[in-house]
């Protein structure tokens, strides 16, 4: 980040993207409209496309992508996609078009997934710290050039026995300060994403108590590395009990925690939250954030909306196997849960697209990697 000087006062941070950042964020933030992250490795697709028997192979994966990208109507509730390295410099199948030229002429902005994944940190109890900080400025520089706005780094926190511990929250923290900042001076909008995972024996309240304090840690380290809030979006998890606690909570409860943990630690410049699903079932990450928009609970100046991987692709690879004849039933089955999802954002979301099918099936891996 550049800045500027004078003899009376401190270094003051420049931004030279800053109208730009500030625009995207609010547009991927706009009413009614949420991310799909498509950013799966090539190994988490591979693990799913092993559930629909179906070969984990370029053409494939560009096939599936293609078969999103191409939904009718898809922009009416999507306004960013995530994607990894290999589907933003993809071509079409004829070799002659890139395969985000399609989102780009929906309107849509794209996005890129920019971590490397994690290691566990040395002297812990096995907690976790996310690489890919090393020429992380050239390659946005790269994927601002290929057409990508803004991008994703998740960092991940565990709820435990003496976890998280002091050492893991600073470290993640602080990686995603200087992702943030790194990705700002290069044109990218940051998702900062620090996802406390679902696994574990926890309450609710812990949930929460956690929640805060890791979001005050991030913020802390992003006003430290002069990052430009208006120019970002958060991407946290919901406050939910572990999957193993035996006191599970209802929506409402659900969401008057998450809020409040919010409210607590989210300034009021940030533009938008775009929750991750954390292995919730579709129907279940729709209804949680239908209940956050439906709430009565004093100032709330964000968006909070949806950037869903699994939550909402999962109806959707079931509908397509894998076959070139099934495309419209994929896409038909994607943008039912995105409309879903849309009205969930407005806090309109009646329930219509729940069933007892896959829509209702838990997708929770415990410790869930990218």
């Amino acid at each position: 980040m550049a800045a500027t000087s004078s003899s009376s006062g401190p270094f003051l941070p420049t931004y030279p993207f800053r109208d730009e950042l500030i625009a995207t964020a609010k547009k991927i933030a706009a009413p009614g409209k949420g991310i799909l992250a498509a950013d799966e490795s090539t190994g988490t697709i591979g693990a799913r496309f092993k559930e629909i028997k179906v070969e984990n192979n370029r053409a494939n994966r560009r096939e599936y992508r293609r078969m999103l990208f191409t939904a009718p109507g898809l922009n009416q509730y999507v306004s960013g996609v995530i994607t990894y390295e290999e589907t933003l410099f993809e071509k079409t199948e004829d070799g002659k078009t890139d395969l985000v030229q399609y989102l780009k002429d929906a309107g849509i902005i794209i996005g890129i997934k920019v971590d490397m994944g994690t290691k566990v940190i040395p002297g812990t109890d096995k907690e976790l710290y996310t690489q890919g900080l090393t020429d992380l400025d050239a390659r946005c520089k790269k994927y601002y050039a290929q057409g990508a706005r803004f991008a994703k780094w998740r960092a991940v926190i565990e709820i435990g026995k003496l976890k998280p511990s002091p050492l893991a929250i600073f470290e993640n923290a602080y990686g995603l300060a200087r992702y943030a900042s790194i990705c700002q001076a290069n044109g990218l909008v940051p998702i900062v994403e620090p996802e406390i995972l679902m696994d574990g024996t926890h309450t609710v309240e812990i949930c929460q108590y956690w929640t805060e304090k890791v979001l005050a840690a991030c913020y802390k380290a992003l006003s430290d590395y002069h990052v430009l809030l208006e120019g970002t979006l958060l991407k946290p998890n919901m406050v939910l009990p572990g999957k193993k606690c035996p006191t599970q909570v209802g929506p409402d409860v659900a969401a008057r925690a998450t809020v409040q943990a919010l409210q607590r630690s989210l300034p009021v410049s940030v533009p938008g939250v775009t929750f991750l699903s954390g292995g919730q079932s579709e129907e279940e990450a729709t209804v949680h954030l239908n209940a956050m928009n439906a709430l009565d609970l004093g100032t709330r100046p964000w968006s909070l909306t949806f950037s869903y991987g699994r939550a909402l692709q999962q109806s959707c690879l079931a509908a397509w196997q894998g076959r070139r004849e099934n495309t419209e039933a994929g896409q038909r089955a994607l943008l039912i849960r995105a409309k879903a999802n849309s009205l969930a954002n407005l806090g309109k979301y009646t329930g219509d697209a729940a069933s007892t099918g896959v829509a209702s099936k838990s997708l929770h891996v415990a410790g869930y990697t990218y």
